[in-house]
């Protein structure tokens, strides 16, 4: 029954979609009113069903109305494993085994909306074998702090960059019949004290800054659902935050959709109801009985109720649920979602430095690889988001299968690795290649090892960097140091033989002031999903050319990034993570009443964004602090030729042409970006700001003509005296180039 019904109301919606000028959003309405006929039908008891999670992964339907659970499945960059129904524990599943695609900074740092598309397209479809309705994901927080625990998740520190991105993934999700729920909606820039910090941001920044991806998503890309952050905002919770939820996400940008907290995040059950969540993950303590018990009191009344299950079944509608017979027939990672992850892969390795080292050299016959991160996977570890992939790809195996057999390639793990935090129980027998601490020295045996295979090649590869249990979700790094003696690892490396390839194995940025100057070659190479090795090898063979592109700032000092120099992070007093202490023994074992009570003595910080909206690159231009690689940054292996601009100002937008000229001997891409400076503006602006990019692809020796495009809608600001968007009249500088720090050409215009 179920089956039918859904299956009609989802191509009801399609129809729709193809039939006049409607938002993105509006689609969502089309079944209003079968939906209001169902709820009619419905009890009080199962409508606030509706409300609270049935498992640790889904929300409950209406089985005898035909409506089907809702069944989330956690990313962002691979289907999760599936779990037990009330935990995370792995239920051994066979078939569960997904596409590991490369995490959320690298897929930023190929700049492309069509490679994010792709990327939302193998997600969504993955999703679909398994079952799932709704992808905890994409999650496109700007990346405030380099120690950000899940900067390997978020996309960028830059606004534009990270909507056009958000807008692209969200878009290949739900064109596969997926729903995204786009998160953390909003302002969760950091781990520390998480559950319960409160980011106290201004109004303009908040707009400019913290809300431009999810606006684009919700407005343009139609994302069905979104999840509130557990963090306060100016005061209020997320999960039930007026301004955030009810202010601007329903009101300004029209979202019909539902929201649904992150898990432990919501906090009450007249803020939630009152102040726009719909639906509470886990448990039913705040949007179960209570709800009922506040209807009967009048405290609450039914038809707020009917509204929320309304925005629920809006997305129910639009998505058709996979029946149990249907599902997990097959092997949930699939040949075209692999081949995904390789272009993905491919495009975000970024040449930070290169001194004549790559391509290598095709005479090389025998290669050291040195460093652990060149065989430790990276698809989990730590907490948060991880894959069980089908396969992984290794940097190590990669090169051995690119070099083949005529050429020698040598391993020594050249350091320990640090394990952090675990999350099970620690081996029986202690690992010899197990750093006891983070900041532990090179240990000399294993650095005696590296050296004397050095000394033997015809080139050193060195793979440094961090881990999954370095950056992690529920925890920011205490600094950007690397880790366990690498520093050392690397001198010594380049004094046995200063032919040397270092390539960082990270997700967010790395102190380099020790390494750069003994590294004649600096790769930056993510965590490269499930053919990261076979991409990594390409590039450093030369059979691609490099064309990723910094999506963040590599400081040289993490004291210059603007969080710290204004001294707004780290908090001082920092507490346990809300979400891990709500999976401990001695915590699960509290009554609801003790838990709540322990969950409520969290530290409860304010975090102060003092530096407004010169976050990242604004911060380091404007104030004139050199970066190690600029925002943007990325070499190839050939050079490119921009020509002089052509730039127009109509009433709608701001165009700029200009040739772009492959002048090397091999096919490369380019990402030319666009940024715009204010000149004598009466409004504050950051020194300039990115508003457009694109990744050209050119064939050696090739000329195209590149046109760049910006909404007139782009260049406003939010005019706190009015509470609008407002346009400053004035000049404008145009600056066209390769990287925040590497601008090409230039022109003027008047808007």
């Amino acid at each position: 029954m179920y089956k039918k019904l859904i299956y009609f109301a989802g191509a009801v919606l399609l129809l729709a979609a193809c039939s006049g000028p409607q938002s993105a959003q509006d689609r969502l309405t089309v079944n209003d009113k079968k939906i209001d006929a169902v709820i009619a039908q419905m009890t009080l008891e199962e409508k606030v069903n509706m409300l609270h999670s049935k498992t640790n992964m889904s929300s409950a339907g209406v089985e005898r109305l035909g409506i089907a659970d809702m069944h989330y499945a956690d990313g962002p960059f691979g289907i999760r494993e599936e779990g037990v129904p009330n935990g995370f524990q792995s239920a051994g599943w066979t078939l569960d085994s997904a596409t590991y695609f490369p995490a959320g900074s690298a897929l930023a740092a190929t700049w492309s909306e069509e490679l994010a598309y792709k990327y939302g397209t193998g997600m969504g479809k993955e999703a679909r074998l398994r079952g799932k309705d709704v992808i905890l994901g994409p999650a496109v927080n700007i990346q405030r702090l380099p120690v950000g625990g899940r900067t390997y998740e978020y996309l960028s520190e830059d606004p534009v960059l990270s909507a056009a991105l958000a807008l692209g993934y969200t878009k290949g999700v739900q064109d596969q019949g997926t729903a995204v729920c786009i998160k953390h909606f909003a302002v969760n820039n950091q781990e520390t004290n998480r559950g319960s910090v409160d980011a106290q941001v201004d109004e303009r920044t908040l707009r400019e800054i913290y809300l431009k991806p999810f606006q684009r998503a919700i407005i343009e890309g139609g994302a069905m659902s979104v999840m509130p952050a557990y963090n306060k905002v100016n005061g209020d919770y997320c999960s039930e935050n007026e301004h955030l939820l009810n202010e601007i996400l329903r009101g300004e940008w029209g979202f019909k959709g539902f929201t649904v907290s992150d898990w432990g995040g919501t906090h009450s059950t007249m803020g939630a109801m009152l102040h726009g969540l719909n639906v509470q993950m886990t448990g039913d303590n705040y949007l179960g009985q209570p709800v009922i018990d506040s209807i009967a009191t009048g405290a609450l009344t039914e038809d707020l109720v009917d509204e929320k299950v309304r925005q629920i079944l809006r997305v129910r509608y639009a998505i058709e649920a996979v029946p149990d017979n249907v599902a997990n027939q097959r092997m949930t990672s699939q040949p075209e979602s692999q081949d995904i992850a390789r272009q993905v892969a491919e495009k975000s390795v970024v040449l930070l430095k290169n001194e004549g080292m790559l391509p290598l050299d095709p005479a090389v016959k025998k290669i050291a690889v040195i460093g652990q991160n060149a065989v430790l996977k990276t698809q989990s570890g730590g907490m948060g988001a991880g894959v069980k992939a089908l396969y992984e790809v290794t940097p190590l195996e990669g090169i051995r299968k690119r070099a083949g057999s005529g050429v020698e390639v040598t391993y020594a793990p050249g350091y320990k690795n640090f394990p952090g935090r675990r999350w099970g129980p620690a081996p029986a027998v202690p690992d010899p290649l197990e750093a006891a601490a983070i900041d532990e020295p090179a240990d000399p045996e294993l650095l005696a090892q590296a050296v004397a295979l050095a000394k033997e090649a015809d080139v050193v590869i060195f793979f440094g960097g961090t881990n999954k249990s370095i950056e992690t979700e529920g925890s920011d790094r205490q600094n950007i140091d690397l880790p366990t003696g690498q520093n050392e690892v690397v001198k010594a490396l380049f004094e046995a033989n200063p032919r040397l390839v270092t390539v960082l194995i990270s997700g967010g940025p790395t102190d380099l002031r020790r390494l750069e100057p003994v590294s004649p070659a600096i790769v930056q190479g993510w965590w490269n999903g499930t053919e990261g090795g076979t991409a990594l090898s390409e590039v450093l063979f030369g059979d691609i050319a490099p064309s990723g592109k910094l999506p963040f700032t590599f400081p040289a000092k993490l004291e210059d990034s603007p969080a710290y120099a204004m001294g707004n992070f780290p908090d001082k007093n920092a507490g346990g993570d809300l979400f891990s202490l709500m999976y401990r023994q001695d915590v699960l074992k509290m009554t609801p009443a003790e838990r709540q009570a322990f969950m409520d003595s969290l530290p409860k910080p304010v975090s102060k964004y003092t530096e407004g909206a010169l976050v990242g690159y604004r911060w380091f231009d404007t104030k004139d602090v050199k970066p190690m690689y600029a925002f943007g940054h990325g070499l190839s292996y050939v050079e490119f030729e921009y020509g002089a601009l052509k730039a127009t100002a109509g009433k709608t937008s701001v165009k700029v042409s200009f040739n772009l000229s492959n002048a090397g001997k091999m096919d490369a891409d380019e990402v030319v970006q666009l940024y715009v400076r204010r000149v004598n503006a009466k409004v504050e602006w950051p020194s300039k700001e990115l508003k457009a990019f694109q990744r050209v692809s050119l064939k050696a020796g090739e000329t195209k003509t590149v046109t760049l495009e910006i909404p007139m809608d782009e260049l406003r600001y939010w005019n706190v005296e009015k509470n609008a968007w407002d346009l400053e009249h004035g000049e404008l500088e145009l600056l066209v180039g390769a990287a925040s720090d590497d601008i090409r050409q230039k022109a003027g215009v008047t808007i």
